[in-house]
């Protein structure tokens, strides 16, 4: 049995336990951080969380960060994640406020100020407009994005009532998504800077309070489909708001930000056979 430190963070309602293993002092006592993952982020059962946050050294930025859903399995990288890593980094004094992530999408740039973390994200890619799937004997018009991490967007007008557990399953393991499946975002648009979004998270394999990633790509299809303009105030399932930049520059998007709080909850330590 080893004794685990630990930091439980929290970003625009994603929860994340991040451990400190820049010196591999935690991957020796863990050994597997996939395993671990699914042990630690089980709510009621243990800590409780939606993704494990792993620090280590890099060669190409600040600090690497690697990211581990509640299933064991290991995600590209993690746009709320992300941020949580970089104010820790920088509230920490492992880093300046300013700073660079390695991430296995690529690196991130991220700056920190008082209690909010803003990254750079990663060019959104593979952009797929108004095709048709079937979910239910129903035909949806879905868009596709891959913003670090593969997503789907869909708009709905009634998005409080909408059952996104059961579609957000449904198209997340399709057949048109496989083999790696696809995280599903529900959005209303509500203005011309603004919108709400629901998203059901692969990894997690339920509805979570928000999601990085998922609000920047339901930004860019909005603003494909229905003139959203940046900045995009995206209202989360959790309540709190995530902000998105981005710039048009001959059909491309580009210098894409997501912006947001960020809460260092507590620390703590964990025993773990």
């Amino acid at each position: 049995m080893g004794t685990i430190e630990f930091t439980k963070m929290v970003a625009a309602g994603n929860d994340f336990i991040l451990i400190d293993s820049r010196d591999k002092k935690a991957q020796k006592r863990i050994g597997n951080f996939s395993k671990f993952a699914k042990v630690v982020c089980v709510r009621k059962h243990s800590i409780g969380a939606d993704g494990l946050l792993v620090l280590e050294k890099s060669k190409k930025a600040a600090l690497t960060m690697r990211i581990f859903n509640p299933d064991g399995s290991e995600a590209a990288m993690c746009g709320n994640g992300s941020r949580c890593v970089a104010y820790y980094a920088a509230k920490k004094g492992i880093t300046k406020n300013k700073l660079s992530i390695e991430t296995k999408a690529g690196i991130l740039k991220a700056r920190v100020s008082k209690n909010t973390a803003t990254i750079e994200m990663m060019k959104p890619k593979e952009l797929k407009s108004r095709f048709s799937i079937d979910v239910y004997d129903e035909t949806f018009e879905v868009d596709f994005i891959n913003t670090g991490v593969p997503h789907v967007v869909y708009f709905v007008e009634d998005l409080e009532n909408f059952d996104v557990k059961r579609f957000g399953r449904e198209i997340r393991y399709h057949k048109e998504f496989a083999s790696e499946g696809t995280n599903v975002n529900f959005v209303k648009v509500i203005g011309r800077h603004d919108i709400s979004i629901r998203t059901y998270e692969r990894g997690v394999e339920d509805e979570t309070s928000a999601c990085g990633t998922g609000a920047v790509a339901s930004s860019i299809v909005a603003s494909e489909l229905h003139s959203i303009e940046s900045p995009v105030r995206v209202k989360t399932w959790g309540g709190e708001v995530l902000t998105v930049y981005f710039k048009k520059i001959d059909n491309e998007y580009k210098e894409v930000y997501l912006e947001g709080e960020v809460k260092l909850v507590y620390e703590g330590r964990v025993d773990y056979v």
